[in-house]
């Protein structure tokens, strides 16, 4: 049976965790969850640790030292599902702005429709963002154009963080030579990616604004991902990216 394992980052969840695992493991479809926790203070981890023993050999968790942030959780993550044996890597937030239904969908369109990287994209179909203030979609949707302009993709939601990688893709990327660490990390798996030729088609979903717990985005976090896309596209013009046979091809 093939191993479909999702990645949830995680720091100070305890309002959406235990929901978060529950849900995932209601769904039809068999999944393995793998939480990545930064140390988070209100305790976090030990509801994981709980819900092992309820949910054992299906939920695996890794304590890190601290806020290390987003890009180097999936990163850790990603070496961890390729020595673990799995065969589709999902990324997936905690505080259910990313709907679990939707991961059944991703799985499809990797698995059937034979996608090499399925991304849940709220722009493929108009604007699909619930519960976001205005300017936040604004940012948001101009920053997937601004991504678009540099490096030339022509994925509609090039910031969205709902995925789907088959493990080929993972296998074929060098992670130690991703850059960037905060959302523009999300940007640099599609660019290196698209860069070796894998296939990536967009599922369109609804994204809903969280519920429970504080939002992670920052200022800072946006600049760093605003410059360091053109640096990744100048970066791009010194590497050799190795033809990858897509599923498609």
């Amino acid at each position: 049976m093939k191993i479909n394992l999702v990645i949830i980052p995680t720091y100070n969840e305890k309002e959406n965790i235990e929901r978060m695992i529950r849900k995932v493991f209601s769904l039809k479809t068999p999944f393995e969850i793998l939480i990545l926790d930064d140390n988070s203070p209100d305790k976090t981890a030990e509801i994981v640790q709980r819900l092992q023993i309820e949910f054992p050999g299906k939920l695996h968790l890794v304590q890190r030292q601290g806020k290390l942030g987003l890009g180097t959780a999936y990163l850790t993550g990603f070496k961890w599902a390729l020595e673990y044996g799995a065969d589709y890597i999902f990324e997936m937030d905690c505080d259910f702005s990313h709907n679990p239904e939707d991961l059944e969908k991703l799985l499809e369109a990797c698995d059937k429709n034979e996608a090499d990287v399925a991304i849940g994209s709220r722009y493929i179909k108009g604007i699909n963002v619930i519960n976001w203030p205005l300017g936040r979609v604004l940012m948001s949707y101009f920053a997937s154009v601004y991504v678009r302009m540099i490096t030339g993709m022509k994925i509609m939601d090039t910031t969205a963080g709902f995925k789907c990688f088959r493990r080929s893709v993972l296998e074929a990327i060098d992670l130690d030579d991703i850059q960037l660490k905060g959302y523009g990390f999300q940007v640099e798996m599609k660019f290196t990616a698209w860069k070796h030729g894998f296939n990536i088609t967009e599922v369109p979903i609804i994204f809903t604004d969280r519920q429970e717990g504080s939002s992670k985005m920052s200022g800072g976090i946006f600049n760093e991902a605003l410059w360091g896309i053109l640096r990744m596209k100048i970066r791009s013009w010194f590497k050799h990216y190795i033809p990858q046979k897509s599923q498609l091809s």
